[in-house]
């Protein structure tokens, strides 16, 4: 595991300057200039250290490396949040630099994974983009000369994790990389078989033992250009994995408004065979853009406010926090959460792109990773580093240290009620989330609360006998729109046999 920006970056610098055949990325947002190594990390290093400028000093120093980059074709509604030109700016400095949008995505929808393989040895996913404002290392000050980059003001204190993979699992990755491609747009691309390779090494914040490892991914319904069946991988794991919890359930996330994780944890808690839980939320003190403050940031408070109250009927405790930094005015900085983790028990853990939101469980492209340990001596191991990793991010999100401190928050029993006592002295980092929105810091905004969502849907907007009508084979209109359609933005007709549903296990006779 790469906890927060600082190590993520670092790691894929050194990476990409091992690599030999090929650097892969796809990604929701990029940027061209990110410095990958700062302060101390960049003291005696000699040569590029921005993102692109490295790949394309890569490509010069090595002919026979190539450099995949997918990016989302995003929303008008983010093109002043975004790099412009980006397509002709990554492919102008290298003729071995190949940069792409990928369109391909429902309407509404985003892709939202994040993937980098490299020579199909290593390969890096979690919730980091690299692009600007998301560098931070664990200290999170309040501010930070670092935090500064591309000429921008210091942007606050900001939280993440990301995993990094070698081994068998690097080539389900590396098929994953080539559907998107392929659906994108760009044709059949075929990375090479990676060669073998014992020097490909990565400082990780925090280990995880050799193991297995599961993917899920989510992928929307399209209809046109071709018609992709949805892909629900990540919903149902969150909804399995809550449904087994005995103790302990840890989420930190960038968002909380999914209604079917809602609804699971509803159940899970008004189920009165089952024991009670310690149910843990970390999440930022408010959504990033007025739009998400103004969607998405209702329905979290709402459904948070019902969580709470089913857990004090039904004897759980359940504990929403978030975290800050004083500043020398003795104001709080607020740490963002862009993190999208859930561990229940200290035996299960999942990390990737997806939010619990709507959209990351039905219609956005997503990518998860998952790790679960077996009962007995045979997955103690895993549930000792699974622990060290709830433990290591609790201690960076309270700010406190010393081996009494370590023992509070490895205990699952009653950890809410220490988290509280330590977030309501307001003396450390932890902070109890104030569980309000815009509208109730504002009386004049509050007749304006919206009651339907539509920034956080689980399906594509489009109304879909339209596209029935669409999809049959008579009719001029229909054809042409098709044909149309392709013709614009260049897909193919098929998603890539990676894109689609894994097929279920068939049952025994």
């Amino acid at each position: 595991m790469l906890i927060d920006a600082r190590d993520y970056y670092r790691a894929f610098y050194r990476a990409a300057r091992q690599a030999k055949q090929y650097i892969a990325i796809l990604g929701w947002q990029f940027d061209s200039d990110v410095a990958l190594l700062r302060g101390e990390d960049a003291q005696g290093v000699t040569g590029e250290t921005r993102m692109l400028p490295l790949l394309r000093e890569l490509c010069l120093n090595n002919p026979e490396l190539q450099v995949h980059i997918l990016a989302w074709d995003f929303s008008l509604l983010l093109a002043l949040e975004r790099e412009w030109m980006q397509q002709l700016l990554f492919n102008w400095h290298s003729e071995r630099i190949s940069f792409r949008f990928d369109a391909s995505a429902p309407l509404s929808g985003a892709h939202h994974q994040k993937l980098v393989i490299i020579d199909g040895q290593l390969a890096f996913t979690g919730g980091m983009d690299i692009c600007d404002c998301r560098w931070d290392d664990r200290s999170h000050p309040a501010r930070s000369s670092l935090r500064c980059d591309s000429g921008r003001d210091p942007h606050g204190p900001y939280h993440d994790v990301q995993a990094v993979l070698k081994g068998p699992v690097v080539r389900p990755l590396v098929e994953l990389f080539e559907a998107r491609w392929f659906n994108s747009g760009g044709g059949a691309l075929n990375l090479p078989e990676p060669v073998v390779r014992d020097d490909v090494e990565v400082e990780a914040t925090l280990p995880l033992p050799a193991g297995p490892v599961s993917l899920s991914r989510t992928f929307g319904k399209t209809l046109v250009p071709f018609c992709q069946e949805p892909v629900q991988e990540i919903r149902g794991l969150y909804l399995d994995a809550i449904q087994s919890a005995e103790r302990l359930i840890y989420i930190e996330n960038q968002y909380f408004s999914s209604r079917a994780i809602f609804q699971a944890l509803v159940r899970r808690m008004r189920d009165k065979t089952r024991g009670p839980l310690q149910i843990l939320f970390v999440l930022p003190r408010m959504p990033e853009a007025l739009r998400e403050q103004l969607a998405m940031g209702v329905a979290q408070v709402r459904m948070l406010r019902v969580l709470q109250r089913v857990a004090q009927e039904n004897g759980h405790a359940l504990g929403v926090y978030c975290s800050a930094s004083p500043d020398e005015q003795g104001q709080d900085r607020f740490t963002y959460i862009h993190s999208k983790l859930m561990m229940v028990d200290d035996r299960f853990l999942t990390v990737g792109s997806a939010n619990t939101t709507n959209r990351s469980m039905g219609l956005d492209s997503e990518l998860n990773l998952a790790w679960e340990a077996p009962e007995g001596p045979e997955g103690a191991a895993l549930r000792r580093s699974l622990r060290r990793l709830r433990v290591s991010l609790l201690a960076e999100h309270t700010g406190l240290q010393g081996r009494e401190v370590v023992r509070g928050l490895a205990r699952a029993e009653q950890l809410v009620a220490w988290l509280d006592d330590v977030a309501a002295g307001a003396k450390h980092r932890l902070r109890l989330h104030p569980l309000e929105t815009v509208f109730d810091q504002s009386p004049l905004l509050k007749p304006l609360e919206p009651e339907e969502l539509i920034i956080d849907p689980e399906d594509s907007l489009l109304d879909q006998s339209f596209f029935e009508s669409l999809q049959q084979e008579q009719g001029l209109f229909a054809t042409g729109f098709r044909l149309l359609t392709r013709w614009l933005i260049g897909l193919p007709e098929r998603p890539h046999p990676a894109s689609l549903p894994a097929e279920a296990p068939r049952a025994e006779p």
